[in-house]
């Protein structure tokens, strides 16, 4: 039996009310005649959205440090909204001027931290330190959930020892003397070090020395690590905060300041245990559960049911602590902010923001765009600061790559300016002078799934070896390789190479031009050994396919041994690469019936594809005569 749907337009208008969590489930079948006359509408209905609320942490909201609270919260929303752009265009300005200055060498700081840091006023529960992951897992979907911030913080200076709570919790208890004096003697030697009868404290170097003498029934006990009792401890290194008065650390990023609670009353506990404990209710250290941004600056009457009914205690545990409402201001340091975030904001308005580049070891390589290279330094700073200590040195490429070596003309934009680097590349390690040879980590994946093609019992002949990236990784796994290259530089690091992998005695290095090269190594007695040839020189490697032509004329083809496959490299405009590509190595071949398997490495640039060919070398070409 089949059933039909009629769906006809309804003349009366009618307001439909959905919840967020329908449009993320699918309608069950009891539901479907609901939602019929709301797909019938479809065409009549607009919804109208709230956009205003823009949910996270942004640049464009909260306030800088140097405003007071009362201001920012006085203020309408136009006169909000003129400031975020007023502050944009100090930025930019800023930012500009401050740029001039460095590239005529009078400043070296690019960008003003302190104008990136954001105050914004949240909400939160204050909880015993025992209970806020209990708590935490209660409160779900009700708290602050901003990306690496985290729901709890600590209270500073709030911390309590176990046997301080011990004594405050049991304070109004009957006890003897005896076990008064004992538990203030035990508090005393965790505190302190010693008690009322232990006499003087002994220095670490005294303490070290009555340990080092120590004696049982087996003799003198040896200590582990005692040379490290009496050593003085190392002072962290800290940075200034946005106020002077505040420190935190290198790889901290935000700071959470109590700014008012909810019980302005005072008893005995609070001269005892510091301002923070005012109220007096607080028995032992306490956490931050911060809550919602919507939440902020909001009474009790107007939060969730879920967090009233642990204000009001109604699924509290603890006996000697109520959870009470604080108002905190939450701090984003410039370390918080993301590159693309913090460019953004820098650069002009509608500007693209560049967001990639290529790691090679410590420097990071850029290539900017024409509209970038007037804030050329200002994105190297942010690209420096946002990937210490990775990124040490921040470079762009001058222009396209023309020479013989292949070597790229850089200019150092920040950071030290030495562009020698070790690269660690599957397991292997490289010296590299990006000043002098060529290196492109892109092909890490490429130059992995050539090295696999080959077996243990091949030879390996790169004829443009470079500083060895095929050539190392092949001779972890094949029985010899031939590396050449024609840059004095690139062989130079390629002999270092080898050495720094221990792999000296499988390489033999030539410094030839190519047909040169290729010429020498198949007439000599080492051709008949070898079974992979690597031409990885995608820019002019097809021209060198004629030098393989009549190889092995000199020998005899009764002699049986395999020819080479040969695997070469070649860029591609053409709308259909594979056949262009196959095109032009018939033609420096001379020889139609080739058949390559072809293998798109990478899209290098809008139409243009970088392929890999692998083919045998036809008997027809070694064995021709040449012309």
């Amino acid at each position: 039996m089949a059933t039909k749907f009629v769906l006809r337009s309804h003349p009366l208008p009618f307001v439909v009310i959905l919840s967020a969590n329908r449009f993320l489930r699918k309608p069950s079948l009891h539901k479907l005649p609901l939602l019929i006359p709301f797909y019938t509408l479809s065409s009549s209905i607009t919804l109208t959205l709230n956009n205003d609320f823009v949910y996270g942490p942004s640049l464009h909201k909260g306030t800088k440090p140097s405003q007071s609270q009362s201001q920012s919260q006085s203020q309408p929303q136009p006169q909000q909204q003129q400031q975020q752009e007023q502050w944009r265009q100090d930025l930019s300005q800023s930012s500009v001027h401050i740029l001039n200055e460095d590239e005529e060498g009078k400043n070296e700081n690019v960008i003003d931290e302190q104008s990136f840091s954001r105050v914004f006023d949240v909400a939160a529960i204050r909880v015993p330190a025992e209970e806020c992951f209990a708590l935490e897992n209660r409160l779900r979907g009700h708290l602050l959930n901003w990306p690496r911030v985290r729901n709890i913080a600590r209270v500073p200076g709030d911390e309590m020892e176990d046997e301080f709570k011990k004594i405050i919790a049991e304070k109004n208890d009957k006890h003897e003397d005896d076990e008064e004096k004992e538990r203030l003697d035990s508090l005393n030697r965790r505190l302190y070090g010693r008690a009322d009868d232990d006499g003087e404290n002994l220095s670490p170097v005294l303490y070290r020395d009555n340990l080092a003498k120590s004696f049982n029934s087996r003799g003198y006990i040896k200590f582990r690590n005692l040379a490290k009792i009496s050593r003085p401890k190392k002072k962290k290194k800290t940075t200034e905060g946005i106020e002077g008065n505040k420190r935190i650390g290198r790889n901290e990023f935000a700071v959470v300041e109590v700014v008012g609670n909810g019980d302005d009353e005072e008893d005995d506990l609070s001269g005892l245990l510091g301002n923070e404990f005012k109220g007096g209710r607080w028995r032992g250290s306490t956490r931050l559960l911060l809550l919602d941004e919507r939440f902020a600056n909001k009474n009790a009457e107007e939060l969730p049911e879920a967090v009233k009914a642990v204000l009001t205690g109604d699924i509290r545990q603890s006996t000697t602590a109520i959870p009470e409402l604080v108002q905190c201001k939450l701090t984003l340091f410039y370390n918080y902010w993301q590159m693309n975030e913090i460019l953004e904001a820098l650069l002009p308005e509608g500007a693209i923001v560049p967001s990639a580049f290529e790691t090679v070891g410590h420097i990071a390589h850029l290539n900017l765009r024409d509209e970038h290279l007037p804030y050329k330094k200002l994105i190297a700073q942010v690209v420096l600061d946002k990937h210490k200590p990775k990124i040490q040195t921040v470079v762009n490429k001058i222009d396209a790559i023309q020479n013989d070596y292949r070597t790229m003309q850089l200019e150092v934009l920040a950071g030290n300016h030495s562009l020698v680097t070790t690269v660690v590349e599957n397991g292997i390690r490289f010296h590299v002078d990006l000043a002098t040879v060529y290196w492109n980590s892109r092909l890490a994946t490429e130059r992995q799934r050539l090295v696999n093609c080959f077996t243990s019992r091949d030879v390996v002949c790169d004829v443009f070896s470079g500083v060895g990236p095929i050539a190392i990784a092949a001779a972890k796994k094949v029985k010899h390789v031939y590396a050449n290259d024609l840059n004095p530089s690139a062989v130079e690091y390629l002999e270092r190479n080898c050495v720094l992998n221990k792999l000296e005695r499988k390489i033999e290095v030539f410094n030839m031009d190519a047909r040169r090269f290729i010429n020498a190594i198949f007439t000599s007695q080492k051709a008949d050994s070898i079974t992979q040839v690597v031409m990885n020189l995608p820019n002019d490697a097809v021209e060198y396919l004629d030098a393989l032509r009549g190889i092995f004329r000199k020998r005899s083809k009764r002699m049986g041994s395999p020819l080479p496959m040969i695997h070469v490299y070649g860029f591609s405009k053409a709308l259909d690469p594979e056949f262009d590509f196959h095109q032009r190595i018939r033609i420096a071949l001379t020889e139609v019936a080739v058949e390559v398997q072809m293998h798109r490495v990478r899209l290098v640039a809008p139409a243009k594809w970088m392929l890999c060919a692998s083919f045998v070398l036809p008997e027809i070409v070694a064995f021709a005569n040449q012309s």
